[in-house]
């Protein structure tokens, strides 16, 4: 199966199905790690920094959108490790996936509308179109 698999969260319900995915898969191997990834997003950065009363304050609330998958990943007792990243989410997944030695990117459908995804082009899309494994994404 698969070794080494990416989890690209973001706090969401769609995140959390996805995480129920990779339980699943990664169980299928004894030797499967998770790399959960939960990319800071530069254009909500300034407004994270203003309601936050400081870097501490930053990096808690960005912890908690990840608490809820690593207690997934914690329950089943599987290998994972974290890492936040930061950028534009999409490319900076798709890079990430791309320059590590991940054999399976999962991520959830963001679920939107076929205009607002025409007009702003989902992540999910984004990072099925441009990293070079395969790509299973939740909805």
């Amino acid at each position: 199966m698969y070794k080494k698999i990416l989890l690209a969260v973001d706090g969401s319900e769609h995140s959390l199905r996805a995480t129920d995915e990779a339980v699943k898969i990664a169980s299928l191997g004894k030797e499967s790690i998770i790399e959960v990834v939960l990319v800071a997003d530069f254009s909500k950065a300034k407004s994270d920094i203003l309601h936050s009363q400081g870097k501490d304050d930053l990096e808690l609330s960005r912890r908690k959108k990840l608490l809820p998958a690593e207690e997934k990943l914690q329950a089943n007792n599987l290998t994972y490790e974290v890492n936040i990243l930061h950028g534009e989410p999409g490319p900076t997944i798709v890079n990430y996936a791309n320059n590590g030695d991940h054999e399976l990117v999962i991520i959830g459908s963001r679920g939107l509308n076929t205009l607002q995804e025409m007009v702003l082009g989902s992540v999910s899309h984004k990072v099925a179109k441009r990293v070079d494994c395969p790509v299973l994404i939740v909805k």
